[in-house]
């Protein structure tokens, strides 16, 4: 059935040394958002966990519920997340001197966690929509709660660069792949990862950007939204 995935053939192996080193830079960006804001050392840790785990943690605890979360099974994840809260206090705002590597590195993250999450859906026997739609909140997950305990508008809902078009292109096309190609998981995976941080970086190069949606313009046959009715006169 198109709607249905099945378990197998669609594990993609994560190198655990790869995950553990992602979370400690999404932790130390975190930590950054915190010293910004002036936070103490609970929120810095507060915002280093969010940042760093929070994708995974909805996608294990809401979606998967397969055990545990992983962040409970192994400690390296949390002792990632400390340390990136450490380098992260110490050089702060310093940090943002390095804005291109930084947009690279969460470029490579977008890639690879979402096509991560999709193929922990579809192992657990989530239908391929759901899979998708777990995939990006992977990928995003930690940044939107970042946004909603610092009581900001989620820059995901807003016009801007993008962002999560780019990690839902990634994981259907690695969906896609699995289900139409004779290719193996992991050469589907990084085909889509790889594809995934190639759309991100040409989006951040070129500044592609999302634009606000406009109620009705479809209806004036112009294109553009309609045009305001004329003052009337006093």
């Amino acid at each position: 059935m198109l709607f249905q995935g099945e378990a197998h053939r669609y594990l993609f192996d994560l190198p655990r040394w790869f995950d553990v080193g992602a979370v400690f830079f999404f932790a130390v960006t975190g930590a950054m958002v915190a010293v910004k804001r002036g936070y103490d050392l609970i929120g810095l840790f507060a915002m280093s966990f969010i940042s760093g785990l929070g994708g995974a943690l909805i996608r294990d605890g809401i979606f998967l519920q397969d055990g545990p979360p992983g962040l409970t099974r192994d400690g390296r994840y949390i002792v990632a997340v400390l340390a990136g809260s450490i380098i992260g206090w110490i050089l702060g705002v310093r940090m943002e001197r390095f804005q291109r590597p930084i947009a690279l590195i969460d470029a490579i993250g977008l890639g690879t966690y979402g096509i991560y999450g999709t193929s922990r859906s579809l192992e657990v026997g989530l239908s391929y929509p759901a899979a998708v739609l777990v995939g990006i909140i992977n990928a995003c997950g930690g940044s939107l709660l970042r946004d909603i305990v610092t009581r900001e508008e989620p820059l995901l809902l807003k016009p801007g660069q993008l962002y999560v078009l780019a990690s839902l292109l990634g994981c259907v096309g690695f969906v896609l792949l699995t289900l139409h190609t004779p290719l193996s998981t992991q050469v589907a995976a990084w085909i889509a990862i790889i594809s995934t941080i190639a759309f991100r970086v040409l989006a951040i190069t070129l500044d592609w950007r999302t634009r606000p949606v406009k109620s009705g313009w479809w209806l004036h046959g112009s294109g553009r939204p309609p045009e305001p009715p004329p003052a009337e006169p006093k």
